[in-house]
């Protein structure tokens, strides 16, 4: 299931479709013919096959007629599936539009861009190989004049830098980012806003407060709920290491089924363990039904 922030960052894209072709030529230095317009194109890539196949955002360039198609895809974490989905993704959409075909894929994290990145062996000596951004490879958006022309640029530097070890130049960046979306309607104010701000490190977020603390508020519903779900998840996995510490200093090492069923057990099932374990004379009766 997708992640709200593989969601939003998607929605960049989906609200500056010229941002994809604008990555592609100025920092993965990719030839684009020439074009007049981006239309934002059926992401269906389903062939005559009944397996389906949906990209997340499609883009045509257009002159008279397409010429080059983009497909987007946001990847947050190793997929294999998708180094078998990928090219069908790409040969579906080029016998589509009739035209070359770019595949660009959009991480947070450098580790998920190097893999990525590796050229797909689909056979007969063909590779395919995905264009593909990662943090480092996002310009570092800190000039007001280009932040506020390509305010969705600005908002993706923000989220590819919040967390560097600079803190001085993430809140740089941040603070650009939110200068430069001022002027948007409020549905995008308020998602930008709240993506900037949920994707810096504790000491920007404190450092831009300090600067700004009339705007230190999350003012959508999905900030809040991406702000509780990382603490929630922070809770479980401190209490699952508890609950784990507790049974194996009283009855030894787990086995690894049993430690499992713990790590993935929620808060309830959780607090049920810890007050089994108070009486239980054995880790399954500790546990339960497991």
């Amino acid at each position: 299931m997708p992640s709200p922030l593989h969601d939003m960052l998607l929605q960049l894209f989906n609200n500056r479709p010229d941002l994809a072709p604008e990555l592609l030529r100025t920092v993965l230095r990719v030839h684009l013919p020439a074009y007049s317009e981006v239309r934002i194109s059926s992401a269906d890539l389903t062939d005559v096959q009944p397996t389906e196949y949906r990209a997340d955002l499609v883009l045509q360039l257009v002159a008279d007629k397409p010429v080059l198609g983009v497909i987007v895809e946001v990847q947050l974490s190793r997929d294999e599936r998708k180094k078998f989905v990928w090219p069908v993704y790409a040969i579906t959409l080029r016998a589509r539009l009739k035209c070359p075909i770019c595949l660009l894929v959009v991480t947070a994290k450098e580790t998920i861009a190097r893999w990525a990145a590796k050229p797909i062996d689909i056979g007969n000596e063909c590779y395919f190989a995905p264009r593909v951004i990662g943090p480092s490879g996002v310009p570092q958006v800190t000039d007001p004049v280009l932040a506020e022309a390509a305010p969705e640029l600005a908002v993706l530097s923000a989220i590819a830098h919040g967390r560097g070890a600079d803190v001085a130049r993430s809140v740089e960046i941040a603070h650009t980012a939110q200068a430069a979306i001022r002027g948007l309607d409020e549905d995008r104010l308020t998602m930008y806003f709240d993506l900037i701000e949920s994707s810096l490190s504790a000491a920007a977020r404190r450092e831009l407060q300090a600067m700004n603390p009339r705007k230190y508020e999350y003012r959508s519903a999905f900030a809040r709920k991406y702000e509780a779900q990382g603490q929630l998840k922070g809770e479980v996995s401190g209490r699952a290491a508890l609950i784990l510490r507790q049974l194996t200093v009283r009855f030894g090492s787990l086995p690894a089924d049993a430690q499992a069923h713990i790590e993935q057990a929620s808060i309830a099932e959780l607090d049920a363990i810890g007050e089994r374990l108070l009486t239980a004379t054995t880790p399954q009766e500790a546990l339960g039904s497991h």
